[in-house]
């Protein structure tokens, strides 16, 4: 197989693995094992204040995409760019929607409220699994729409 071969076979493989992604954070929790390396490391700035290393794993990513969803039991994921490849990194540029199912603290828009947000992942793939994700959201325009207060 010469390097162009190889190549597409490796854009494909690595488009099928972000097809399963965007499955697992629309629910489909069954994935998981399949395409999260046990090592898998998140880096990212979450609601709660921490910085994604409590997220480590197959069970930390689990965790963390059932906190989102809890949010917005209906929520949906799909993709508006790429994937962009390259080399052993995978980039989308995604879009959420949802309806505001309560339980954010501090939050002022009602239950009910149709939500948009939109973010950034960056995926290093080893082993034809996830060992490290990137995430970049716009957590201010989400704050924005449920109407969270500062104080």
């Amino acid at each position: 197989m010469d390097n162009a071969e190889n190549s597409t076979t490796d854009r494909d493989a690595l488009t099928s693995l972000v097809a399963h992604w965007l499955d697992l954070w629309n629910g489909d929790f069954a994935i998981a094992e399949q395409i999260i390396s046990p090592g898998n490391r998140v880096h990212a700035a979450l609601f709660g204040g921490g910085d994604g290393s409590a997220a480590a794993g197959v069970a930390g990513m689990v965790s963390l995409v059932t906190q989102m969803r809890s949010l917005m039991t209906d929520l949906v994921f799909s993709i508006e760019v790429g994937p962009i490849v390259d080399g052993d990194h995978v980039v989308v540029r995604w879009a959420a929607t949802g309806h505001y199912g309560g339980g954010m603290p501090g939050a002022g828009a009602p239950v009910g409220t149709e939500v948009t947000f939109r973010g950034t992942d960056i995926l290093r793939v080893e082993n034809a699994q996830i060992a490290e994700y990137w995430l970049n959201a716009d957590t201010l325009d989400l704050m924005t729409q449920l109407q969270v207060s500062a104080g």
